[in-house]
C-alpha cells in the first residue's frame, strides 16, 4: 500500500475499509499529493418510532442486521426503540423471527445467513458477545452455541442484545458480525442525540408512519445516508455514496457525480484564431 502512495504515476487512491486504515490512507496519500477517497467504519442505527409496525420493523431489521452475517459496512447493528413499549414489542418480534432464521451454506437455496469469513473473525465476534454479557447487556438471543450439521464453515448464530448502554464496547465498536443491539430512549430527541454523538456517521434509518417526524429526523441527523422506512439506505449508483464523521475522510464520496469528478480531472482550454495579436493588459474576456 505504501508503494501506491509514493508512486509517481498514481494520481488518485480510492479505499474502503476500517477507520484506522482509512485515516492512514487519507493522511499519507494526501501528503504525497494524491486525490483520496477513504471510506472507513460504521455503526449504523435504525430508529423505530412508536407508530411503526413492530412486525414490519423486525422483518426489516432481520435482513439489515443478519444479512451477509452482518459483514457489510451498511449493516444495521443498532436498533433504537423510542419508548419501552416499542422496545418490548420489537424485541418480541425479533425473537420470533430469529427462531426461524435459516443458517447454513450461503450458496444453498433458502439459506438466509451463512458463515463468517474466518476462524479469527469468528473468535473476534464471539469475544464481543462475551464482552456484552460481562458489561451487563441483556443477551436475549445467544447464537454462540449454534451447530450447522453437514456444512463446514465458521458459524455464529444470530445474537440479540437488549438494554445496551452507550458506554458499552458492543455499542462503541463496529463488530462486523451477526450481533444486533437494542437501545431504549424516551423520545426522538434522545434518539437523535444518541446517533449524532456516535463517532461514526455512515448510514441511519427511521421507521415511522409520520411524515413530519421523518422529515425532521432526516434534517437533524448527522449521517451521510438516511433511510425512511428503508433499513439499508444505499442509494443507486447515480447518487453519491458515503458517510460523515469518522466514516469518511476527506470530502469526496463514491459513485454519482462526485465519483465521476474523482476519476477525471478538469481541464479548461481557451483558444482563439486571430489574424493579428495585440497586447492585452486586462483579464481575458469573450470576444
Amino acid at each position: 500500500m505504501e508503494a501506491l502512495f509514493a508512486h509517481p504515476e498514481i494520481e488518485a487512491i480510492s479505499f474502503v475499509g476500517s477507520t484506522p486504515v482509512a485515516e492512514h490512507v487519507h493522511k499519507t496519500a494526501s501528503q504525497n499529493g494524491k486525490r483520496v477517497q477513504a471510506l472507513g467504519g460504521a455503526k449504523n442505527h435504525m430508529v423505530v418510532m412508536p407508530d411503526a409496525d413492530p412486525a414490519q420493523a423486525a422483518e426489516a431489521l432481520m435482513g439489515a442486521a443478519y444479512g451477509s452475517a452482518g459483514e457489510r459496512c451498511m449493516a444495521i447493528s443498532v436498533a433504537v426503540a423510542v419508548g419501552d413499549e416499542t422496545a418490548n414489542n420489537l424485541v418480541a418480534e425479533l425473537q420470533k423471527r430469529i427462531a426461524t432464521l435459516k443458517v447454513g451454506d450461503g450458496s444453498a437455496q433458502g439459506t438466509e445467513m451463512g458463515p463468517l469469513v474466518s476462524q479469527k473473525h469468528l473468535d473476534k465476534v464471539r469475544g464481543y458477545v462475551d464482552t456484552g454479557v460481562e458489561e451487563g447487556a441483556e443477551l436475549v438471543v445467544d447464537g454462540r452455541g449454534l451447530k450447522v450439521a453437514g456444512c463446514g464453515g465458521f458459524f455464529l448464530g444470530a445474537c440479540l442484545f437488549d438494554r445496551v448502554k452507550p458506554d458499552m464496547k458492543i455499542y462503541q465498536d463496529e463488530i462486523f458480525g451477526p450481533v444486533l443491539c437494542v437501545m431504549r430512549v424516551p423520545d426522538m430527541d434522545a434518539a437523535l442525540q444518541l446517533v449524532n454523538d456516535h463517532p461514526f456517521g455512515n448510514g441511519v434509518a427511521v421507521f415511522t408512519k409520520h411524515g413530519g417526524a421523518a422529515r425532521q429526523f432526516a434534517q437533524r441527523v448527522k449521517a451521510g445516508m438516511v433511510g425512511i422506512n428503508v433499513p439499508i439506505p444505499v442509494p443507486m449508483a447515480f447518487y453519491s455514496f458515503g458517510g460523515w464523521k469518522r466514516s469518511l475522510f476527506g470530502d469526496t464520496h463514491m459513485h454519482g457525480m462526485e465519483g465521476v469528478r474523482f476519476y477525471t480531472r478538469l481541464k479548461a482550454m481557451t483558444a482563439r484564431w486571430p489574424d493579428d495579436v495585440k497586447a492585452e493588459f486586462t483579464m481575458p474576456v469573450a470576444k
